[in-house]
């Protein structure tokens, strides 16, 4: 890094989940007016930020950096070892980058990445905003707040009652979507950028029940490790009399497009995910991933099943007995559907970015 004004360093990563709301918000504030020279990053260099972020534009710092384990294996135990000693060297390297650069707010977005700048942040005494993606919140935030960071969340949540709710700031592209479904109805199986293999054979096995069917098409993003292995089951289950539209892709290039098409979504409920089908407003069946953190994808699930903009089903259920009838129900009720999708659009907010965005600027402001 180079010693230029910067106004706000972005902290956090590791995954899309992270590093996806850290570069909407930055874009926020440029668009707001800050150069984006002015708008820093640190990461680590293990996570998706080292490439995602310079390749839109931003400058990023890159720590050595590793999650604890969750496991008491011996190898789990010293991996965790070494991940605590690269933790302590990286706070001081995050203490004396803040005393040198001295921004005028740090940003952090949860993730193992953000803690040792987000804590540095705090022993430098510079203002700090940490936003939680998830309806649980992650322990970098947990111990980010008490220490005096100011939080703005996703989901209204118990916890910080005095949290701003901003939403979570999703691609501007998501953003402008309007939807157009088409006829038939598209069901959307999407696993996440990495897939899942869950949804992926619970997704095949639809298209062996659903061979006949012609009052509905299925856009199967199977993630590109999997696409291979799916494509070839498909072509085993396939008979010269198959009639429906079934069409699998490793990775969505397209994703604002595939919204815009879609009318039931079944997919994973990481907050990005969640984000984004509010956004738009489609209805969903979200099947929480079962190792996220402390249940963070049941917690985020749940809410939205709370509001009607939703079904839910776990990872034991989401096998072609429990899904089929719950996604024919779903197909065959449009009124139904297009309740859930109101729903929906109502908890979206498409302008999450400009929101965190905004109180970033207060909380730098009143520190000025």
């Amino acid at each position: 890094m180079t010693d230029a004004p910067v106004y706000a360093l972005m902290t956090g990563g590791g995954t899309g989940g992270h590093v996806t709301p850290a570069l909407a918000i930055a874009d926020a504030l440029v668009a707001s007016g800050h150069s984006r020279s002015s708008i820093r990053f640190v990461g680590a260099a293990r996570g998706l930020e080292a490439t995602a972020v310079p390749e839109a534009g931003y400058v990023v710092e890159l720590l050595t950096l590793d999650g604890i384990q969750r496991s008491f294996s011996p190898r789990a135990m010293m991996r965790s070892a070494r991940a605590i000693v690269a933790f302590v060297v990286a706070l001081a390297r995050c203490i004396s980058m803040l005393r040198r650069l001295r921004p005028a707010v740090v940003v952090g977005v949860g993730g193992y990445a953000s803690a040792p700048c987000v804590l540095a942040a705090r022993v430098v005494r510079i203002p700090t905003v940490v936003h939680e993606q998830n309806a649980v919140p992650g322990i970098v935030n947990r111990i980010a707040v008490p220490l005096g960071a100011r939080p703005a969340v996703s989901f209204p949540m118990a916890r910080w009652p005095e949290a701003l709710v901003t939403g979570n700031p999703i691609r501007s592209d998501v953003g402008r979507v309007v939807r157009a479904p088409v006829q038939p109805p598209v069901l959307a199986i999407v696993g996440g950028s990495q897939g899942a293999g869950r949804l992926n054979d619970v997704g095949l096995d639809l298209y062996d029940r659903w061979r006949d069917r012609t009052d509905v098409a299925i856009r199967h993003v199977t993630g590109p490790k999997h696409a291979d292995a799916c494509r070839a089951r498909l072509a085993r289950l396939r008979r010269p009399t198959d009639r429906l539209a079934y069409e699998i892709v490793g990775f969505e290039h397209a994703m604002a497009e595939l919204y815009a098409l879609s009318t039931v979504m079944l997919c994973r409920s990481g907050a990005t995910t969640i984000a984004e089908v509010n956004a738009v407003g489609i209805a969903a069946v979200y099947v929480p991933w079962s190792g996220a953190a402390e249940g963070q994808q049941v917690a985020n699930a749940q809410v939205m099943v709370g509001l009607g903009a939703a079904e839910m089903l776990t990872d034991a259920t989401c096998d072609i007995a429990h899904v089929e009838p719950v996604l024919a129900g779903l197909l065959a009720d449009r009124d139904r559907v297009a309740a859930m999708a109101r729903a929906a659009r109502d908890a979206g907010r498409p302008d999450a970015a400009a929101r965190v965005g905004a109180f970033v600027e207060e909380v730098a402001g009143a520190a000025a």
